[in-house]
């Protein structure tokens, strides 16, 4: 048995899945540097403009978040779903999981520290 490997036209291809062994071409930069910076101009006006409200400002800054990261890990990190890219995404997903870890355990033991501290004035009468 014999694998064929089917080559798509240059407009068909997901970006940053170049079969020829290289890690990209400046128009694939290009394209990623063009959509992060609208990215982040479009996080910086949401921010100062006065459009939203707090909750859903905070809702959109996350949703642009996200989707500027997924754009550096496509265009810049070339990091796709094809097959070779298996030990990447797997490297990538344990380091979300750490992270992941780090986060939730300094929020659990700030919450902690939080509920088991005593209010300070009733502190300074300790004290007296």
């Amino acid at each position: 048995m014999t694998d064929s490997v089917v080559s798509f036209p240059a407009h068909l291809r997901t970006p940053g899945t170049d079969t020829r062994g290289s890690t990209g071409r400046w128009p694939t930069y290009a394209v990623g540097f063009a959509l992060a910076a609208g990215l982040t101009v479009a996080s910086f006006a949401l921010a100062q403009g006065h459009w939203l409200t707090p909750a859903s400002l905070v809702a959109a800054l996350v949703v642009l978040a996200i989707a500027q990261m997924i754009v550096h890990l496509i265009f810049f990190l070339h990091i796709t779903t094809a097959p070779a890219q298996k030990t990447n995404i797997l490297a990538l997903l344990l380091t979300l999981l750490i992270i992941s870890l780090i986060v939730i355990g300094s929020l659990w033991i700030m919450a902690q520290l939080h509920t088991h501290m005593v209010p300070m004035d009733q502190l300074m009468q300790m004290q007296r």
